[in-house]
């Protein structure tokens, strides 16, 4: 079944005539004999749209109680019966009252469209979900209803309607928007000009904006190449170098002589990552480029002409700004240069704008900081090779050594020219090139003692010596700059990768990334900082370090981490490099802030259910378990009491018992409630102190049938270190629960050994056992497992005795009998030994 078409009409304000609009057009439709049918408009009592609405089908309205109160809503299920060709469904953006289907109108629309139903719909610009703070900046209204932006995007038809502040203003002083009463207060508060005004530009922006994505899926898909200058699009290609500033402002200055013009700073690195450019302009330049409204985009591509007007066609631009070169004059001889390049291949949809600038003609100057990457010390000892090194030379084969020739002398000076280059670099290597052929040319070439050349076959031997010395500093050089580049490279893939891996498992917390990121960029400090709205103060989210900042002024970088979220480092401040992997730290720990909210509302979502689950087993365990005693004691109670009935002293007696067991009953219920309310809000405080088991246990069992347990406690057992009071409170419960679940005429074994630094207490049963899955449930409140006998109790006394327990630090868990039956395990610690008394001193006086 082919999906519905959704078509929006898209108004700036309320009262510009939406609804008015879309019955206009399903009038026109029925005209044309289409099946259209009204299944929700909203005349809001305005005479002229309530008169639209005569002639058309409308489909009845749901009707449904909410709070005391009767309200309608669209009937979904009646309209997807009636199925007509085009259905109205006015107000997208609408909630729907408690009981319908979908939360939202604009689901009930998604369902109509998904069964093949097209539909004309409404729509404000303020109930667009992204521009939800915008216009409550604007208006001061925080608009309630609201739609997500893909839902409208996504319309087949998205048609504006608009009108000029005034004109809505004087149709609200006519009475045809709200009722006469509200009129004053309306022109005051929401529909003053200033309001009305940004909110239709708003409209306005967003319309073009969908219209330019129209534009861009019908160039790529009908694959149209030429330029369609239905708006201003400036790009502006920046070298790196000193007059980027310049040419981003008189770009900027070209685009606000249009309206809606863009401006696009590129910038193009070449593929292999080498670049002389210093990474502080380029950041500044973007950052001016981005504040006075611009992109900054950054492309590969070796060949720069064809990279920028490749990216100037994709991006629909019609102009291109460049600045005049800074190459010299003699520098034309190696081609045209990059901006008569552009010029000449722009063709005739885009214009090239050559901007004059202070560094034009001025060539472009070495590399800034390339020795930088070797080290200064090795720079140092390159410059000492370089230059001293043909001077000790030039002494020692004037001197000492004797002559070894022209050739010889040669590749000396070269050996040294190619140890400068490998230690030191280009420059050394150049210096090193120049001296020693000055060198060679005064002490060794004929004639002696003079800067003349006699013999071309030295010149020519001079001229292979320095052009042989340039290369190799260059190769050096090179591989300098790659090693380093590659080095880099290495360790961002490494951090990358690092910050990938916790994304996929979620495993770094919020404050171990912020330390990984103060660690990794050596910073003083590091703070994650979050505010509400775009006005509201900063607060920290989390910080690492001594000092960390609150409001971002005082750090010295600051990276966004997301909407109303910043990473500011203090420190020291950061070259442009590091910020990409910065920016990925950023994104990292805004998802890490989202996780560690995610797990405590998790966690807190956990405890109420578990307090619901436990506040409803207390109330069952109080209408049923703690009633039954009770009735037993009052029936007990009422029969002593009556006076028709002559009791025997063995009824009397027998009654009397039934009222004391209840009230044992009654005891150790309300005591087990207790304690466990106690280990849930965390009262139990223990004193732990030596004891040994055979005090304890013998005092647990006072209340168990002297038959029903066989008692093994050897007095060889080491003492434990336990809170007695909460130990046989403990051991009582479990030898009890033991005790119901045990058949009649097998008594529950309880029996203890002591295992390393441990002491084991097992009460062993032949009861019907506990299945592996369920033998942890068993100590959860409120649980019995199976058919429990009548009058077992609320199900407390494992969760009370494993809490006491774990809070003498022991632990309670339950194993299979052998040959069938449940064993309960109490490990408990033993007692230290007390530390051995040193001697006393001896009285060396008495001898």
């Amino acid at each position: 079944m082919a999906r519905g078409r959704l078509r929006i009409y898209l108004g700036a304000a309320p009262g510009v005539g939406k609804t008015y609009a879309m019955l206009s057009e399903a009038h026109r439709r029925v005209e044309r004999g289409t099946d259209c049918a009204v299944a929700f408009v909203e005349h809001h009592g305005r005479p002229r749209t309530e008169l639209m609405l005569s002639g058309l089908e409308r489909i009845p309205r749901v009707r449904l109680d909410h709070r005391g109160g009767a309200f309608t809503e669209m009937d979904l299920d009646a309209v997807l019966a009636r199925r007509p060709a085009v259905a109205l469904v006015d107000e997208l953006a609408h909630t729907n009252v408690p009981g319908s289907r979908n939360a939202k109108r604009w689901q009930d629309v998604e369902e109509l469209l998904a069964a093949g139903i097209d539909v004309v719909s409404t729509v404000n610009i303020q109930h667009l979900e992204s521009l939800g703070d915008v216009v409550e900046s604007i208006t001061g209204v925080r608009q309630r209803e609201t739609v997500p932006d893909e839902v409208v995007r996504r319309a087949d038809q998205i048609e504006l309607v608009d009108m000029s502040p005034q004109a809505l203003r004087r149709r609200m002083a006519h009475g045809n928007i709200y009722r006469p009463d509200k009129v004053d207060a309306a022109l005051s508060n929401y529909f003053r000009p200033g309001n009305l005004t940004a909110l239709r530009e708003l409209a306005l922006l967003w319309v073009a904006d969908r219209a330019d994505e129209y534009l861009t899926e019908y160039r790529s898909r009908h694959r149209v190449a030429a330029i369609w200058g239905s708006r201003e699009r400036i790009v502006v290609g920046l070298t790196g170098g000193p007059e980027g500033r310049t040419l981003i402002r008189r770009a900027t200055r070209l685009a606000e002589k249009g309206a809606g013009g863009e401006v696009m700073a590129v910038y193009v690195t070449r593929s292999d990552g080498l670049t002389a450019v210093a990474p502080e302009e380029l950041a500044a330049q973007r950052t001016l480029a981005e504040e006075l409204g611009g992109t900054f985009h950054q492309v590969v591509g070796d060949d720069i002409p064809t990279a920028l007007l490749d990216f100037a066609r994709g991006a629909n631009a019609t102009q291109i700004v460049l600045g005049v070169s800074r190459r010299r004059a003699w520098q034309y001889v190696f081609g045209p240069g990059v901006g008569a390049t552009v010029a000449r291949e722009s063709g005739t949809d885009i214009d090239v704008h050559l901007i004059t600038h202070d560094a034009m003609g001025k060539g472009r100057g070495l590399p800034a900081a390339r020795g930088a990457r070797l080290g200064r010390s090795r720079v140092l000892a390159g410059w000492l090779t370089g230059v001293l090194g043909p001077a000790l030379l030039t002494l020692l084969l004037t001197g000492a050594a004797p002559p070894v020739g022209l050739a010889n002398d040669m590749l000396l000076y070269l050996a040294l020219t190619v140890a400068a280059a490998l230690v030191g670099g280009l420059l050394p290597a150049l210096a090193s090139a120049a001296v020693g052929s000055l060198l060679l040319n005064w002490y060794f070439t004929p004639p002696a003692r003079a800067l003349t050349v006699a013999d071309p076959e030295n010149m020519v031997a001079i001229a292979i010596f320095v052009g042989v010395a340039v290369a190799v500093a260059s190769v050096v050089d090179l591989a300098a700059r790659r090693a380093h580049q590659a080095a880099r490279l290495r360790v961002e893939s490494e951090i990358l990768s690092f910050l990938a891996g916790n994304v996929l498992r979620g495993e770094t917390s919020l404050e171990a990334l912020l330390e990984r990121v103060r660690a990794t960029f050596a910073q003083e400090s590091v703070a994650l900082l979050e505010r509400e709205t775009e006005t509201a103060p900063w607060t920290s989210a989390g910080s690492v370090g001594p000092r960390p900042a609150g409001p971002p002024e005082p750090g010295d970088v600051d990276v966004p981490a997301g909407e109303n979220l910043l990473l500011s480092l203090r420190g020291r401040v950061l070259p442009a490099a590091d910020r990409r992997v910065l920016a990925a730290f950023a994104a990292q720990a805004a998802v890490a802030l989202d996780q560690q909210r995610l797990r405590e509302e998790a966690g807190r979502a956990r405890r109420m259910a578990e307090g619901g689950r436990i506040r409803t087993a207390l109330l069952a365990a109080v209408s049923h378990d703690l009633r039954t005693p009770l009735a037993g004691i009052k029936a007990a109670v009422s029969s002593l009491r009556s006076e028709d009935v002559e009791w025997s002293e063995q009824d009397r007696a027998e009654l009397l018992r039934s009222v004391e067991e209840g009230a044992d009953r009654l005891d150790q219920l309300v005591g087990n409630l207790l304690d466990i309310s106690r280990l849930r809000t965390g009262t139990v405080t223990p004193l732990p102190r030596e004891t040994d088991l055979d005090e304890v246990v013998p005092m647990a069992l006072v209340g168990v049938p002297g038959d029903g347990v066989d008692l093994d406690i050897p007095e060889t057992l080491p003492m434990v270190h336990v809170d007695r009071g909460l130990l046989e409170r403990a051991v009582a419960n479990v030898v009890e629960n033991a005790v119901k679940y045990s058949p009649p005429g097998s008594p529950v074994l309880v029996s203890a050994s002591a295992l390393g630094d441990r002491v084991e207490l097992r009460v062993v049963d032949r009861g019907p056992g506990v299945p592996d899955e369920a033998k942890d449930r068993i100590f959860e409140p409120f649980q019995r497992y199976g058919d429990a006998p009548a009058g077992a109790g609320v199900g407390l006394g494992l969760a009370v005795a494993r809490g006491f327990t774990e809070a003498v630090g022991g632990t309670l868990r339950a194993e299979d009998t052998p040959g069938g039956g449940l064993t309960m395990v109490l490990a408990l610690p033993t007692a230290r030994p007390a530390p051995p008394r040193p001697p006393e001193p001896r009285d060396t006086a008495r001898g």
